[in-house]
């Protein structure tokens, strides 16, 4: 019977320490996501906020990317879709994902995730992007309903 309680006691031990561990990395890895709206509201709320990794998505403003040639730092603006008065420069290093566009006729969501450097720009470690226009139905498509009725593609599995 001692034995058993001892057993027990190692049990419930390394159960703690595995609680632990997971909880630790959890809350070390774990990002905040926001609109730039709410980011912009906490940076003002508490200026030390700049400094946490953070996501934020928002949309790409028409005509703001810029590239500087023979390097693939990129640069362009994002801006609530939900408000549109606040947006923020942001930078990104790296190959863009391919729905990437600041066309004026078309909305491009961006998720990004990083932090805002000494000069106010947000760095982007990650840039995630959806262009709106690529999947949603044309007009013609909408028209008297044919989305509806349209056959899927032999791959969809659903």
């Amino acid at each position: 019977m001692p034995n058993n309680g001892r057993f027990m006691v190692g049990l419930v031990g390394v159960a703690a320490a595995v609680t632990y561990l997971i909880w630790t990395g959890v809350s070390d890895t774990m990002v905040f996501y926001l609109t730039p709206t709410e980011l912009v509201e906490r940076i003002e709320a508490d200026p030390t906020f700049r400094d946490v990794g953070v996501k934020v998505s928002g949309e790409v403003v028409p005509r703001s990317y810029e590239q500087a040639e023979g390097s693939q730092t990129h640069r362009f603006r994002i801006v609530d879709p939900a408000n549109p008065d606040v947006s923020f420069a942001a930078r990104y290093e790296g190959l863009l994902p391919d729905t990437f566009n600041d066309a004026p006729d078309m909305k491009t969501e961006a998720i990004l995730e990083g932090r805002f450097d000494a000069d106010g720009v947000f760095v982007a470690t990650t840039l995630l992007t959806k262009c709106g226009s690529r999947y949603e139905a044309s007009p013609e498509e909408l028209h008297n309903g044919e989305e509806l009725t349209k056959p899927a593609p032999a791959d969809h599995n659903g």
